[in-house]
C-alpha cells in the first residue's frame, strides 16, 4: 500500500503576540491548509494558536507538540495533541518534524528553535522576524532562508525550495 507523500510545516513564535502578528499567523495557517500541508508548532497559545486557527478554519491538520504533560494547555484548534512533559526542549521535536519553518515573532523559545533549524539545515522563512542584537553584530550570520512580509511569499517561498513540497 503506498502512502501519500505528507509535508509538514512549522509555525513558530510567541505564546502571547500582537493583533497583527495574529493575523498574519492565521493567514500563514491558513495558506499552509490550502497548500495540502500539515502544520506543525508548540500547541499553545499566541502566535501558535493563531496560526492552527487559520489551519483548521480551511481543513487543515494541525500538530501541536506540547511542553507539558497535559492536553488540557492545548490551544482548540489542534488536530492532533502530543504532549511531552519537555518543556522548551520540545523546541527540538517541533524543529525535527519539520520539513521548514515559518518564524513569527516571539522571545528565547523562538530564537533556539531558529538556532536548532539552522544547525539541522531546515530553512526557516523570517515573516516579520525582528533580527536578534546577537546576529546582527554578527553580520554575517544568516538566520533565515528568506525574509518576507508577507505569508502568502513565504509559503511559496516554501513550494519553490522544498522539492518534497508537493
Amino acid at each position: 500500500m503506498d502512502r501519500p507523500r505528507l509535508f509538514y510545516v512549522g509555525v513558530i513564535g510567541g505564546r502571547r503576540c500582537s493583533r497583527e502578528t495574529a493575523a498574519l499567523a492565521r493567514e500563514a495557517g491558513r495558506r499552509i491548509a490550502e497548500a495540502g500541508w500539515i502544520l506543525v508548532c508548540g500547541g499553545a497559545g499566541g502566535v501558535m494558536a493563531a496560526a492552527c486557527r487559520g489551519a483548521f478554519e480551511a481543513g487543515g491538520l494541525t500538530v501541536g507538540i506540547l511542553p507539558g504533560m497535559s492536553r488540557e494547555e492545548a490551544n482548540p484548534y489542534l488536530t492532533c495533541s502530543l504532549p511531552t512533559g519537555l518543556g522548551e526542549m520540545r523546541n527540538a521535536l517541533v524543529v525535527r518534524a519539520s520539513s521548514a519553518l515559518i518564524a513569527l515573532e516571539g522571545s528565547y523559545g523562538t530564537l533556539s528553535e531558529i538556532a536548532l533549524a539552522n544547525a539541522a539545515a531546515v530553512p526557516v522563512v523570517s515573516l516579520r522576524t525582528p533580527k536578534p542584537a546577537a546576529a546582527k553584530a554578527a553580520g554575517n550570520l544568516r538566520l533565515f532562508s528568506f525574509e518576507t512580509d508577507d505569508p502568502a511569499a513565504a509559503v511559496a517561498w516554501i513550494k519553490k525550495n522544498s522539492p518534497e513540497a508537493v
